[in-house]
């Protein structure tokens, strides 16, 4: 018997199962992490390095600019944070994906992988890849803008 947490949605049902290859996973699992430890993450820091290169501070009569640059911090930073967030979460899921398979390796070929144990393996924190945290970007209208503060009219 089938545990209810096993069993697929209502509306699913008579769908049939999901099949995965253990040995194909594992393997997911170790390109996946690779691909973020090879080409993703040694290319972080010159992706900081370009965004942090400051803007002048602009004329505090060009509200326009001011405005412009103001959102434009807003977007950059929060592309900053997304940009170092991949990195972990994709390590997460790479990780998740080792964990199910690594306890399912030596099963026989009717076995499957409970859904509890999916959820458990991506929501097991230590998991992550540890990315540090994102940089803090240079705001060109902020008060630490310079010698003299942007004001606004």
């Amino acid at each position: 018997m089938i545990p209810e947490e096993d069993h697929p949605a209502s509306w699913l049902r008579g769908y049939g199962g999901i099949e995965a290859d253990i040995r194909r996973l594992r393997e997911f699992a170790d390109k996946l992490q690779a691909e973020v430890d090879r080409n993703y993450a040694p290319h972080l820091p010159y992706i900081a390095e370009d965004m942090k290169a400051p803007l002048p501070n602009p004329a505090d009569a060009f509200i326009e600019l001011v405005n412009f640059l103001r959102a434009h911090h807003e977007t950059q930073q929060a592309t900053a944070d997304m940009v170092w967030g991949v990195r972990g979460v994709t390590g997460h899921l790479a990780a998740a994906a080792g964990t199910v398979a690594e306890r399912y390796a030596n099963s026989d070929a009717f076995s499957s992988a409970r859904v509890v144990d999916v959820q458990r393996a991506l929501a097991n924190p230590t998991a992550a890849t540890p990315t540090g945290p994102s940089p803090v970007l240079h705001d060109p209208t902020g008060p630490e803008t310079g010698p003299e503060p942007v004001v606004l009219p």
